[in-house]
């Protein structure tokens, strides 16, 4: 894992970033994590196509074509020989003397990207996983994927003093996410997840999962519910890259529904495997 993708260039993995960096001094950035199975990135347009819509809502000119920046991608994951991981890739402003507003002169963005080796979560996502419940204290453009993440950090760590693998967030009585997945709860049959707007990153697992219900003919609702409806659920799943669907048998020391993962979660989780099992079948 020593390629690294700096700009337009995979080289050898170095300290390159400089002090004056906007992504190191101001967090003025965006990024993607793009899941790895078997060798071959998954939903990588995907990936792709919101990390050009982060750009855009930031103001921020993107250094390479979306193809260009694919390619790289690519040929980083075969560089590396990465079989089972992620790549994680931002972009900053640029380098320039440190002031508030964006710099003036003709400053180039940074683009990094590198791999790490990461294995499946199989267990927990068949026998399910506890979590917490915390304030959520993130700015009011969630639905943009940049690098200020400190509460984000600061969420998942009281997640970690607790034993637990996610930190579930809400604002008052409303669960939006989680610090680093997308939630969702089971309700007499009925799938409910928060509506994809400025409080919630409409996570690209999560969207698969949408589409995946629908497939599967399981009734799906984007709406608000509250931390008692959560609690009083039958069942409750979380989303992300990498760590695909795990269900939450515990929040708060309060358990949900009977304790077990439950059959519309299990569902749903298989038919997220299969499409990484369909990837490698293309391959062969």
């Amino acid at each position: 894992m020593s390629k690294m993708l700096y700009n337009d260039k995979i080289m050898e993995r170095e300290n390159l970033i400089d002090i004056e960096d906007r992504g190191y001094q101001f967090g003025d950035g965006i990024y993607e994590v793009i899941g790895v199975y078997d060798g071959k990135p998954l939903m990588l347009d995907e990936h792709l196509g919101r990390l050009e819509r982060s750009a855009k809502e930031v103001q921020l000119t993107l250094p390479d074509s979306i193809g260009d920046l694919k390619n790289k991608l690519l040929e980083l994951v075969a560089g590396n020989e990465l079989a089972e991981g992620i790549i994680y890739m931002q972009v900053s402003r640029g380098t320039a003397a440190r002031w508030h507003e964006f710099p003036k002169a003709d400053v180039s963005p940074v683009t990094v990207a590198y791999t790490r080796a990461e294995d499946r979560m199989t267990d927990v996502e068949n026998e399910g996983a506890a979590a917490v419940l915390t304030e959520d204290i993130r700015w009011l453009r969630c639905d943009i994927k940049t690098l200020n993440l400190l509460p984000n950090v600061l969420a998942k760590q009281k997640a970690v003093e607790n034993n637990a693998i996610e930190a579930i967030l809400h604002r008052g009585e409303t669960i939006t996410e989680a610090s680093a997945s997308n939630v969702f709860m089971v309700k007499d049959g009925e799938i409910w997840t928060h509506p994809a707007n400025n409080f919630i990153l409409n996570g690209i697992t999560r969207r698969k999962v949408l589409q995946l219900c629908d497939e599967l003919n399981l009734k799906i609702k984007e709406a608000t519910f509250t931390v008692n409806e959560l609690l009083d659920a039958d069942e409750v799943f979380i989303t992300a890259t990498k760590l695909d669907v795990v269900p939450i048998l515990k929040v708060d020391n309060h358990m949900i529904g009977t304790g077990i993962p439950g059959e519309a979660t299990k569902k749903v989780l298989q038919a997220f495997r299969s499409l990484y099992q369909q990837n490698v079948k293309k391959r062969s």
